[in-house]
C-alpha cells in the first residue's frame, strides 16, 4: 500500500520524541542518583562514586608503580614492595578493627539519638589508634635496632623509614571508617586512594628530577610524606564538616560494646591482611628481591578488579546496617541483591580485559616483568569466585556475624599460611599464586553460608539471578 506524502516526516517526528523521552529520561535518572531521596538511590550513588574512586585510584596507584619499578629497578623496586607490605601489615592492625566497627556504631547512635556517644567514638577511635600506631611504630624500630640480622642490610634503612609512617596510616584508616559511616565516600576514599598515591608519585618524581638516588630508602621517605600530609588534610576536612552532623556537645564513650565489635573485626581484618600480603612475604623468604617485584607486579595487575568489590562494600556498608536496625528485611534482601550484581559483572569485564592486556601491562614495569604473566592466570579463579558473592563479608560484619565472620578468616588466612610455605619452595611465584587463590575461594564460599543459615539472606550471584527471574515471572 502507498505511503501518504505525511508519513515520513510523522516517522521521523515519532523517532525525535523517542529520542527526546529517552533523554529525559537519563535526566531524571542521573538527578533522581545525584539527589538521592531513599536509601536505595542513595547507596546506588555511594556506589558510583566509591566506583569512580577506586577506578582512578587504581589507574593512579598502577602508573605510580610502573614508574616506582622503572626509577628503581627491579632489584630496589622489590625491597621497597616488601617494606611497604610490612606498613600494611602493621598499620592495618593498629586499629583494631574499630575502622570497621565505627561503620556499624556510628550509624545506630545517630538514628537512635545518640549523638554524644556518636562524638566520643569519633574523637576517641582517633586518638586510640593514633596512641597505638605510635607505639607499635617504636616496637618497630626498637626491634630492628636490638636484633642485628634480622633483615639482610638492603631492607633496614628503608625499612626504618617506613616505620615513621605507621602512625598516620592508622589514623587515615580510622578516617576512613569515619566518612563511609557518614556516606561522605569523597571524604573516606579520595585522601587514602587518589592524594596519597600523588604525593607519593610527586616526591619520587621530584627526587628523580634532582638527581637523588631513586633507591628503596628514597621512595619509603616519599611514602613517609605522602602517608602524613594524607592524614593531617582527611582530618582538617573531617573537622571541618563534623560539626554539621552532630553540632557539638558532650561526648560519652562506650568502650565495652565498641570492642566487642571491633575486636572480632581485627581478626578480620588480620586475616584480610594476611589474604593478601603473606605471599609477598613468603616470597621475600625464599626469593630474591628481584622475584618479589616481579610477583608483586603481576600480582597488583591482576588485583585491579577488586576495586569493584570494595568500592560496592565501601558505599553498602553503612545501608546494611542502617536496613538491619530498621527491620526491613525485604529491603536488605534487595540492597543485598543489588550490591552482589554491581559486583560481580562489572568485575568479569574488568578480569577479561586485563587478562587481555596481561603482558603488555607487565611489560611497562620493565624488563623481564612478563615472566609474572602465569600468576595473573592463576589468581584470576580466586578474584572471580570471590566476586561472585559480592561484599558479603560486609554484610556479615554489620548485622552482628563478625565473630563467624573472623572465624571464617582465620581458617583462610591459615590456609593461605600453610599452602605458601608448602607451595612457594617447590613452586615459586606459581606455588604462591596457587595458594592465594584456593584461599581466596574459600573465604567468600563460607561467608555464603552462615549469610544464609544465620542471616536467611542469599548472596550468591546464581541464586540472585533465580530470584529475579522467578519475580518477574
Amino acid at each position: 500500500m502507498l505511503e501518504a506524502p505525511g508519513a515520513a516526516p510523522q516517522r521521523g517526528s515519532r523517532w525525535l520524541d523517542k529520542s527526546f523521552e529517552a533523554v529525559q529520561m537519563a535526566k531524571r535518572l542521573a538527578y533522581e542518583t545525584v539527589f538521592a531521596s531513599d536509601d536505595r538511590q542513595r547507596a546506588k550513588r555511594d556506589a558510583i562514586i566509591a566506583f569512580l574512586v577506586r577506578v582512578a585510584s587504581a589507574a593512579l596507584l598502577y602508573l605510580t608503580q610502573i614508574l616506582l619499578a622503572r626509577w628503581m629497578g627491579s632489584f630496589d623496586y622489590g625491597v621497597y614492595v616488601f617494606v611497604w607490605t610490612w606498613l600494611m601489615l602493621l598499620g592495618g592492625l593498629a586499629p583494631l578493627g574499630l575502622n570497621l566497627a565505627i561503620i556499624r556504631h556510628l550509624p545506630e547512635h545517630q538514628e537512635r539519638g545518640e549523638l554524644s556517644l556518636a562524638r566520643g567514638l569519633i574523637r576517641g577511635s582517633r586518638l586510640f589508634t593514633l596512641t597505638l600506631g605510635t607505639l607499635i611504630a617504636g616496637l618497630g624500630i626498637a626491634t630492628l635496632s636490638t636484633f642485628d640480622g634480622l633483615l639482610a642490610d638492603y631492607y633496614l634503612l628503608p625499612a626504618y623509614l617506613i616505620m615513621i609512617a605507621i602512625p598516620m596510616f592508622c589514623l587515615t584508616d580510622i578516617q576512613d571508617g569515619i566518612g563511609r559511616a557518614q556516606s561522605w565516600m569523597a571524604v573516606a576514599l579520595v585522601p587514602p586512594y587518589i592524594l596519597r598515591p600523588l604525593l607519593l608519585l610527586a616526591g619520587m618524581a621530584l627526587a628523580h628530577a634532582i638527581g637523588l638516588p631513586t633507591t628503596a630508602a628514597t621512595a619509603a621517605a616519599a611514602a613517609v610524606g605522602a602517608t602524613w600530609t594524607t592524614a593531617v588534610v582527611q582530618a582538617l576536612v573531617i573537622q571541618w564538616r563534623l560539626p554539621k552532623e552532630l553540632k557539638s556537645g558532650e561526648r560519652r564513650y562506650a568502650w565495652k560494646p565498641w570492642m566487642m565489635t571491633s575486636l572480632p573485626l581485627s581478626v578480620m581484618i588480620a586475616c584480610d591482611i594476611a589474604l593478601q600480603n603473606v605471599d609477598i612475604l613468603v616470597i621475600s623468604r625464599f626469593m630474591s628481591p628481584v622475584d618479589v617485584g616481579i610477583y608483586f607486579a603481576a600480582a597488583k595487575t591482576m588485583s585491579l578488579i577488586m576495586f569493584v568489590h570494595y568500592a560496592v562494600g565501601s558505599a553498602v556498608a553503612n545501608r546494611f546496617a542502617k536496613l538491619n536496625a530498621r527491620g526491613e528485611d525485604d529491603a536488605l534482601q534487595d540492597l543485598v541483591a543489588d550490591s552482589v550484581n554491581w559486583t560481580f559483572w562489572p568485575s568479569l569485564l574488568s578480569a577479561l580485559v586485563i587478562l587481555a592486556l596481561g603482558k603488555p601491562l607487565l611489560w611497562l614495569f620493565g624488563p623481564g616483568f612478563e615472566n609474572g604473566y602465569p600468576v595473573m592466570l592463576i589468581l584470576v579463579v580466586g578474584f572471580m569466585i570471590r566476586s561472585s558473592f559480592g561484599p558479603v563479608e560486609f554484610l556479615l560484619n554489620m548485622l552482628g556475624e563478625q565473630k563467624k565472620c573472623a572465624g571464617i578468616l582465620v581458617i583462610s588466612a591459615l590456609a593461605t599460611i600453610v599452602l605458601n610455605f608448602a607451595l612457594v619452595p617447590s613452586y615459586g611465584m606459581a606455588g604462591a599464586a596457587a595458594a592465594t587463590s584456593i584461599s581466596l575461594a574459600l573465604a567468600p564460599i563460607l561467608h555464603a553460608v552462615v549469610a544464609r543459615r544465620a542471616l536467611g539472606l542469599e548472596t550468591a550471584i546464581w541464586r540472585n539471578l533465580q530470584t529475579r527471574k522467578s519475580t518477574t515471572r
